[in-house]
């Protein structure tokens, strides 16, 4: 089996390709395909997944290119990671969201849409190039906005598509560890939206353990529940996704936002230093010396994930112990394996609603529990989302559908309308002069736009 990473370049590769090749003898795998349009962090980044794959002594190849024909000939899963613009379209996007006085987050809001605006385009061509070479093929999409982009490939009539995040098992993952067993012998029930989701239930053999977990201040600090005080937790009832931190904090969040560097500042001076650092220890000649190198790094990164926000610490004032669930690649290769008839398994994804969620439309995309097995995805049925989540997830989705026409059709009143819809901007005041700017800076991705 060939597995392609579009963005194979990119600095959370060689922990992708570090989970894939523990699962190499059950996935079938023979061929990890990295694909990046940088050839020369390509290069470095490349020598360290060869590396990993020459200690598994797993016999998988690791190829790079920087042509997506050659990555998708005879492939058999796509993992598209990528980020259109870097991080300096990052800092550009903050910048932007500073001046007009609204949130500079990636994922949502303002910035979400200058991501879209640039991601959308980016993985719709990705997606249709796949169709052409490797129809059979599943994708996977994480790239940010994930939500916003599923939903935009599927209003464009891309199948075999599913958008995935790491964030969407958080109570599953986090209810086993504390009962010590297999995630999958958790039944989580989650609905909402990408960044945007609650989990009302996650129980064992029809017992739900989640009410005591929430209860116990020690278990919140050792999860991304650490972003919010307990009491506002408690009063939802339900584990709340992490980056409802920005709505429930939006004043935190923009005083936050405008000290010191910006989270998309601080990304890229880690990456300049890690990929400067791998040039000068030359991977191919010291390969030992290399994984150190990036290994400290990436602990450095997930260090300092949302560490702005964090209202309950450890016990010890330490970091929590680190999650062992894989992240993204566990979601995607769990996900694989199950496509390809290796077993079934239950998790939360980015799928087309079909029902699930009774106050939600069949085509909107949604993130809610799935069963997955042999080329078949089911999501759960939800029915309707309790009123006081309820309120939120649609006046966010109803932004999403906007926002998602307006980039396919490039249609600029429509992106003010959709900004105004959007919670964190509220105002054709602040809408117009955002999307005016954001088409401003990005005049590639504006072309065609009326």
């Amino acid at each position: 089996m060939k597995l392609a990473i579009i963005g194979g370049g990119g600095v959370r590769a060689p922990l992708f390709v570090q989970s894939a090749l523990k699962r190499a003898a059950r996935l079938d795998l023979t061929e990890i395909c990295l694909m990046d349009t940088d050839a020369a962090q390509l290069q470095l980044i490349g020598a360290l997944c060869a590396e990993l794959a020459r200690r598994d002594g797993s016999g998988v190849r690791i190829t790079t290119t920087t042509a997506v024909e050659e990555a998708f000939a005879g492939v058999s899963h796509v993992v598209t990671t990528v980020r259109p613009g870097g991080a300096e379209g990052r800092i550009t996007d903050e910048r932007i969201a500073k001046k007009h006085g609204v949130l500079g987050q990636e994922t949502t809001g303002a910035c979400g849409f200058a991501m879209a605006l640039r991601s959308i385009p980016t993985i719709l061509a990705y997606a249709r190039k796949l169709r052409e070479i490797s129809p059979e093929a599943w994708l996977y999409n994480f790239t940010n906005p994930a939500g916003l982009v599923s939903q935009a490939l599927s209003d464009a009539g891309i199948a075999r598509c599913v958008g995935i995040c790491d964030s969407a098992n958080g109570a599953q993952n986090a209810v086993a560890r504390r009962l010590g067993i297999d995630p999958q012998d958790v039944e989580a029930d989650l609905f909402g939206l990408n960044h945007l989701s609650f989990t009302r239930h996650a129980s064992v053999g029809g017992v739900d353990y989640l009410p005591e977990a929430l209860a116990d201040d020690a278990f919140l600090a050792s999860t991304n529940m650490r972003v919010f005080e307990p009491r506002v937790v408690r009063r939802q009832g339900m584990w709340i996704n992490e980056y409802l931190y920005y709505y429930y904090y939006v004043d935190q969040a923009l005083a936050g936002h405008g000290n010191g560097p910006t989270r998309g500042e601080e990304v890229l001076e880690l990456n300049q230093q890690l990929i400067a650092e791998l040039g000068r220890i030359d991977s191919a000649r010291n390969p030992e010396r290399a994984l150190k190198a990036y290994f400290d790094y990436e602990h450095r990164r997930s260090g300092s994930y949302m560490s702005h926000a964090i209202k309950v610490e450890t016990a010890t004032g330490e970091e929590p112990p680190a999650d062992d669930s894989e992240g993204y690649a566990g979601v995607a290769l769990s996900l694989m394996e199950a496509l390809d008839g290796k077993g079934r398994i239950r998790t939360g994804l980015n799928v087309v609603n079909r029902g699930a969620i009774a106050d939600l439309r069949d085509d909107d995309v949604v993130e809610v529990s799935c069963v997955v097995d042999k080329d078949s995805i089911t999501a759960l049925p939800v029915g309707m989302m309790p009123e006081e989540q309820s309120y939120l997830v649609r006046s966010v989705k109803h932004y999403e559908r906007l926002a998602a026409k307006a980039i396919l059709t490039k249609d600029r009143d429509l992106a003010v309308d959709a900004l105004v819809a959007h919670p964190l901007v509220l105002s054709y005041s602040r809408a117009e002069p955002l999307v005016d700017d954001f088409l401003a800076a990005y005049p590639g991705y504006a072309e065609g736009w009326r």
